[in-house]
């Protein structure tokens, strides 16, 4: 089978993974799984709006196609895997090298197999449905995917709103799905499929059974969660028709100078591997004329600002003021974010309203709060750097987007991964018995009905990048004139929700969260003890909790703080020789 995963709405490829089942060659017989989370025959997005239990995450792995034929024996896939999200709009899922013969039945597994659980998650290319980047199911800590993870809030009694987190994982719980459903293979259909979420809570008390689990070994909430899995999904209709088959962006390779040097960028193999884009190769040239372009002040209004004023490498790239201040010292209403590690990241900006870096690096020249100029003005301060562009384009032409593809190639190869934590997986350096305590914390949910009493940490800033790059209310008091990523989407789910930084080089990036509120890492730790505002959007992982929050010990706090301090990464953030950069108009 031939997998392809893509969204529901814009049908974009995100893998193309040939392998082989049964004993021909079979050419472009497309079966497609389209699977639709349902309330009681209701649109779960709309059911969440209108009732006390809200799903707010439900996301899965699927594996192991399989379909029955007439015969009763079983046509096996081999490699086959798929992620479907709610919130990603990620229902469908496709095959094809279907033969043309009679099936009765369809069968898959939720999750994935104990040899693929048990491997490096790092092998996956980027855009596979198993690359933790893609599907952000990889329980970095204890090793293995989430086969499914389903969190959401509920009102209780008092009429206090709260949270649960399940998340289904490890061998003994991988769910078999097996459904009965008739069709002629060997042309293009699709098998619609039910998932009734509220057969996925069957039976389970948020009071009794607990509000969270992670499947460890002995954990009655797993099975019964297991069990309702393999009886939540139903076949809804088979329909046999023709679609557009997405084709990968093939964007034409640029015309660079035949002298191009390409620009060697070294990743770790425990970072999830990544796409770098195809039109706009790393060259030295490029990357060079991107930095000298980071550094250069004629990008703001009045030649005084550069990009490296607000994000400076002693912090990380972060500014260490609590908002930015413009080039004619206007104050901005945001911190502004840490530069590195871009490369993962689907958006940007605290409420995501960039959807490319290329699209983010123009944004700040252009905004009447921070640099205040015109791209127009911009390119001609510029003219003096025709050579450079020259070297690096194959063209002297000073352009708007040669401008913006010179600073993403800059800022794609600021990669960071070499702090001490890192060290000390690697086994070259060892973290004191404090740092080891906090890092138990951080990977330790807070479980008070099973004796757990984490920082939980982990939900948000897992992974080896320590961040799930998406947007959450994190219990912060809300200021009515920054909702966050509501103001870029206007939906109400999205109030008071901002982007999850990486908790990589934290200690150098105060002050922090989106408006810098707090000025020390203590007052970050403090906050998730005992400060989180419980509203209607807090984010499931946090409303879970109790009311009076985690209530962390000092010495705890303490050793939380220590771990984070381990993320530095001392090579990345140290200052380079002096150099002109810029020449000065």
């Amino acid at each position: 089978m031939h997998l392809r995963n893509f969204t529901s709405n814009i049908l974009i490829l995100l893998q193309t993974l040939v392998v082989w089942i049964g004993t021909g060659h079979l050419h472009g017989q497309i079966l497609r799984l389209e699977i639709e989370p349902e309330w009681q025959g209701q649109s779960l997005k709309q059911h969440s709006q209108q009732s006390s239990i809200q799903i707010e995450r439900l996301d899965f792995l699927l594996s192991d196609l399989a379909l029955k034929r007439a015969d009763q024996t079983w046509l096996e896939s081999a490699d086959w895997s798929a992620f479907l999200s709610l919130e990603k709009n990620r229902t469908q899922a496709e095959a094809d090298q279907t033969p043309r013969e009679k099936f009765t039945a369809i069968r898959f597994k939720v999750g994935v197999p104990p040899q693929v659980n048990a491997a490096d998650p790092a092998q996956w290319p980027a855009g596979h449905a198993l690359n933790p980047a893609v599907n952000g199911l990889h329980w970095g800590w204890q090793g293995g995917f989430v086969f499914l993870a389903l969190e959401g809030r509920w009102t209780d009694q008092a009429g206090q709103s709260q949270g649960f987190s399940y998340h289904l994982g490890n061998d003994t719980n991988l769910a078999t799905v097996e459904l009965p459903v008739e069709f002629q293979g060997g042309g293009p259909l699709t098998v619609q499929i039910r998932l009734a979420a509220e057969q996925l809570l069957e039976g389970i008390s948020f009071q009794e059974d607990g509000n969270s689990t992670h499947s460890r070994a002995g954990d009655s909430l797993a099975d019964k969660l297991r069990r309702n899995v393999e009886r939540a999904f139903q076949v809804k209709a088979v329909k046999h028709d023709l679609y557009q088959r997405p084709l990968a962006a093939a964007a034409a390779a640029p015309s660079l100078p035949s002298d191009s040097q390409a620009y060697a960028l070294a990743i770790t193999q425990r970072f999830p591997q990544v796409n770098l884009p195809s039109d706009n190769p790393l060259t030295v040239a490029g990357v060079a004329l991107g930095e000298r372009l980071f550094h250069d002040p004629r990008l703001s209004i009045n030649n005084r600002q550069s990009c490296a004023d607000c994000h400076r490498r002693e912090a990380a790239f972060a500014e260490p003021t609590a908002v930015s201040t413009g080039a004619e010292n206007q104050k901005g209403q945001r911190n502004a974010m840490p530069l590195f590690n871009l490369a993962w990241a689907e958006t940007y900006f605290w409420d995501g309203r960039a959807k490319s870096l290329r699209e983010q690096v123009l944004m700040p020249i252009q905004d009447a709060h921070e640099m205040n100029e015109t791209l127009d003005r911009v390119v001609t301060k510029l003219a003096d750097l025709s050579d450079d562009f020259q070297q690096a384009f194959g063209s002297p032409q000073i352009r708007a987007d040669n401008l913006a593809k010179a600073l993403e190639q800059y800022l794609l190869t600021l990669i960071s991964q070499e702090s001490r934590f890192d060290k000390a997986v690697r086994k070259v350096a060892e973290l004191t018995e404090e740092e080891k305590r906090g890092l138990q914390l951080f990977v330790t949910e807070h479980d008070p009905k099973r004796g757990l009493f984490g920082a939980d940490c982990f939900h948000c800033h897992g992974g080896t990048l320590f961040t799930d790059h998406q947007f959450k209310n994190n219990g912060l008091k809300l200021a009515e004139h920054d909702l966050g990523r509501w103001q870029i989407t206007g939906a109400a789910q999205d109030r008071g929700k901002f982007k999850t930084p990486s908790l990589r080089n934290i200690a150098v990036t105060a002050p922090y969260m989106h408006d810098g509120r707090f000025q020390t890492l203590e007052q970050v730790v403090e906050h998730y003890s005992s400060g989180v505002q419980r509203t209607d959007t807090l984010d499931p992982n946090l409303a879970k909790h109790p009311v009076a929050g985690l209530q962390l010990s000092r010495a705890d706090q303490h050793a939380l703080v220590a771990f984070l301090k381990t993320l530095t990464d001392d090579e990345f953030i140290a200052s380079p020789s002096p150099r002109s950069l810029a020449k000065q108009p």
